[in-house]
């Protein structure tokens, strides 16, 4: 997801289970999660430095502070006129779906929604993807397209891998899961609005939206976005900034274990979380949910990671293992 607007810029021409590393993923505090999480694991290429390109408003009372988005954020941006290429490191071939859950998975009983942001058939909806909905605080584009890599790769090809990888390590435990679009179901969209409807509407005890960022070079790293307190129109956020900002430390910690990247160095205070109150998947939700900017497709550095499907599979395992240990409380 870029930051134009809230949702992104247009693109340019084991599951493991060690107990200690869930426990510390839990326990560390939210202020110095990924950095202590990053220290303990031995490092990686990639320090993410305090500050960043965008300068955070006040906080709200219940989380941190609030990032202005850069140029793209997960719910709208200007859409994109390019077809998607096909994905450098991508083997084309769709995770295969897990055996259905037996009763005895540690999921068992669970549901999780994954919501992969946008959709590559929106640049041929522009009209449809343009038309703005209500998201409590305001109004907002209903979709964008998203942004690329330097090379082509597009990110909503980007976020529906992932949430393929990542369905398959879900059902495996047990959960039932949810998409709120698959492939070309619906050839567009959906809208901001009705991703969080989805949710809602299947009771998710923990959501997460996939995406990836579009922001300056040099800029690296990932973070997850978590709701600000909002309670404007009919948004009503209050119920579940807490669980979110829980759900959203667990990730955050177990991404940078099984991903050796760091914490976003351009927003976050390089804690790689972000609280903000303009996206409607997160102002409309009344489950548990955050949104996941992987890393930044403009940076070279990281659009090598991206377009690897070793590491989307990394970006999975640790992001499962993020809301299983947040599942699993």
């Amino acid at each position: 997801m870029s930051y134009v607007g809230p949702d992104f810029e247009p693109p340019r021409p084991r599951r493991s289970r060690r107990p200690l590393t869930v426990a510390l993923a839990a326990l560390v505090p939210g202020a110095l999660l990924g950095w202590l999480v990053y220290q303990a694991v031995g490092g990686s290429d990639g320090s993410a430095a305090a500050g960043g390109a965008s300068t955070p408003p006040a906080a709200s009372s219940a989380s941190a502070g609030r990032s202005t988005p850069p140029t793209g954020s997960p719910d709208s941006a200007s859409p994109d006129s390019a077809s998607p290429r096909s994905s450098p490191g991508d083997d084309g071939k769709p995770t295969a779906a897990a055996p259905g859950a037996t009763g005895s998975e540690p999921l068992a009983g669970k549901v999780v929604v994954i919501d992969p942001g946008h959709n590559s058939g929106n640049f041929r909806h522009t009209a449809e993807i343009n038309r703005k909905v209500d998201i409590g605080t305001g109004r907002k584009e209903c979709d964008t397209t998203g942004t690329a890599t330097d090379d082509g790769y597009p990110e909503a090809q980007f976020t529906l891998d992932v949430s393929h990888r990542l369905r398959t390590l879900l059902e495996q435990q047990g959960a039932t899961v949810k998409l709120t679009h698959d492939r070309d179901e619906p050839p567009w969209g959906p809208c901001v609005d009705e991703r969080a409807r989805i949710g809602n509407t299947a009771h998710a005890d923990a959501a997460i939206s996939i995406h990836a960022d579009g922001s300056a070079t040099g800029n690296r790293g990932f973070h997850v976005i978590l709701p600000g307190s909002v309670h404007a129109g009919g948004a009503d956020t209050r119920p579940i900034v807490a669980p979110s900002r829980d759900l959203g430390e667990r990730i955050a910690g177990n991404f940078v274990r099984a991903t050796g990247s760091a914490p976003a160095n351009y927003v976050g205070g390089g804690t790689g979380l972000v609280t903000r109150a303009d996206l409607g998947g997160l102002n409309l939700s009344t489950v548990p949910k955050v949104f996941i900017e992987c890393g930044n497709m403009r940076d070279s550095k990281d659009a090598a990671r991206l377009t690897s499907g070793a590491w989307r599979q990394k970006a999975a395992e640790g992001i499962s293992e993020g809301i299983v240990s947040f599942l699993r409380g």
